[in-house]
């Protein structure tokens, strides 16, 4: 088993947060994995991309090579377009339908959107709708991790598990909060909201 997976979004949006829960998930089912990350000006609203790269055997690069990615997961639409040219031919889009408009030319996210729905194994997530029903609109990465794990090679109770460690320190509510956004995420991929 070998999944790539590309991480997108912008500053402040919680990839890394994902970034962590998949990593220490893989590390619970004894998998191999290799991350290479590039942070954009988080404060500012920069691009900020990670590979993450799963595995049975041993890995030897990082970085995912054009045309081999699984999934594309994203937090931010315009974000997931940057790197279509790494999905597989039958790979996955995940991303929310929530722009981050940091930028005075944003293209119309009909355009945007109408993009993404060209890959056939595509889901455009109402993720901050279904963050602030979960009880805090910073949970909307967790929503979009939530519709991925139904994709991911990658027990939904041990993703589950480092989303509490991940959180615990600020709280049984944060805590509680980012699960359920999770939940949420998981069941609008599964068509069962």
């Amino acid at each position: 088993m070998t999944y790539n997976l590309i991480l997108a979004g912008v500053g402040g949006q919680g990839i890394l947060s994902i970034a962590f829960v998949i990593d220490q998930a893989s590390l619970a089912e004894g998998h191999y994995f290799l991350q290479a990350e590039v942070h954009g000006m988080s404060q500012r609203g920069g691009a900020v991309q990670s590979h993450l790269r799963l595995s049975d055997t041993k890995i030897y690069s990082p970085l995912i090579p054009q045309g081999e990615a699984d999934l594309i997961l994203s937090v931010e639409p315009l974000e997931a377009l940057r790197y279509f040219s790494y999905l597989k031919p039958r790979g996955t889009v995940i991303s929310s339908r929530s722009p981050y408009l940091n930028i005075p030319d944003y293209p119309p996210l009909e355009d945007i959107y109408r993009e993404i729905k060209k890959i056939p194994s595509s889901l455009l997530l109402e993720a901050d709708r279904l963050a602030k029903e979960a009880g805090s609109l910073r949970a909307e990465n967790m929503v979009v991790l939530g519709a991925a794990s139904v994709f991911l090679p990658l027990k939904e109770e041990n993703l589950k598990k480092f989303i509490e460690v991940l959180f615990r320190a600020k709280g049984e509510k944060v805590v509680n909060t980012n699960l359920k956004a999770f939940d949420l995420g998981r069941q609008a991929a599964t068509g069962e909201q």
